[in-house]
């Protein structure tokens, strides 16, 4: 058996999503013959695709010619969370454009469409969800222009369900509602507090609607932008390509197959290193509870 302990860069990360990328030229149908076949464990129990991982777990796999094969020597150069024959859903790094603002710049669909054609499986990616350039996490893409006709039909008749991390500044209450219309459109933010720090807090953030960067807006409005936020005045972070907003959460069910899907983004590098200055002693709880959050 191969044995691998689960990361803090793998920390919510599911099991499905763990296997892409520690095996990731395996063709999908291979991976998914691995799952059904009993081939991964995980603390020594049997284990499902959508199993969430947690730091510090041990996921075995079964060893064969083949896996030993299919192990990539490196991390992916893309994150896959959930990938099925319409869509992939990728986390998305702070400070990537998921679409082209310049006529040179690299976005995470030219990432993705790159990845996915050295791979083997070439495709014309288009975006369903669409996060800022300094906005981290999931990140929906259609495989085909029918796949984004369905997908942008669903998003906006029935919408995704979202929650976000946001690291603000200041102090905050333990909970809120935030309702003040953007560009003259009703929008409305509700929000809850994981962890108070001295000078910041990590808040648990939901959007009711979905206006043009509406979390930033709302909870600039309130006096505590978020941090690393520029352009609505929050903290500069010299070393933080983005801000510490990241979409860690996205669930709907599958126009297509009817499933219901709940996706989880691990947190990039960066947002780990805000929240540990953050909490101090209590990072190590404050980490590991985030397993624990509802789906939206």
């Amino acid at each position: 058996m191969l044995t691998f302990t689960i990361a803090e860069s793998d920390h919510c990360r599911s099991l499905e999503s763990f296997l892409r990328n520690l095996l990731p030229g395996a063709p999908l149908a291979y991976l998914g013959k691995i799952v059904r076949g009993g081939h991964l464990t995980i603390n020594g129990r049997p284990a499902t695709p959508r199993a969430i991982l947690v730091s510090g777990d041990k996921v075995a796999l079964k060893e064969s010619g083949r896996t030993r094969e299919l192990l990539g020597a490196e991390p992916p150069s893309l994150d896959i969370l959930y990938e099925d024959d319409r869509i992939v859903v990728v986390n998305k790094p702070p400070g990537l454009p998921v679409h082209r603002t310049a006529e040179t710049e690299l976005t995470l669909a030219d990432l993705a469409q790159d990845f996915m054609s050295r791979r083997g499986t070439p495709v014309k990616l288009r975006p369903v969800n669409r996060l800022d350039r300094g906005t981290s996490g999931a990140t929906i893409l259609a495989k085909s222009a029918t796949s984004a006709g369905i997908f942008g039909r669903f998003v906006k008749e029935t919408g995704l369900g979202k929650l976000y991390l946001a690291v603000a500044d200041g102090k905050l209450p333990a909970a809120g509602t935030i309702d003040a219309p953007l560009e003259g459109k009703e929008a409305q933010t509700r929000y809850r507090t994981l962890f108070q720090g001295k000078g910041s807090a990590l808040l648990l953030v939901t959007p009711i609607t979905g206006r043009m960067h509406q979390i930033r807006k709302h909870l600039a409005l309130t006096g505590h932008p978020v941090r690393g936020d520029r352009r609505y005045r929050g903290t500069p972070l010299a070393d933080y390509p983005g801000h510490c907003l990241h979409a860690f959460l996205v669930s709907f069910r599958h126009p297509v197959s009817g499933e219901e899907i709940a996706i989880h983004a691990p947190l990039p590098r960066h947002l780990l290193d805000q929240l540990r200055q953050l909490s101090g002693d209590f990072y190590p709880a404050l980490v590991q509870s985030l397993s624990d959050l509802p789906s939206p």
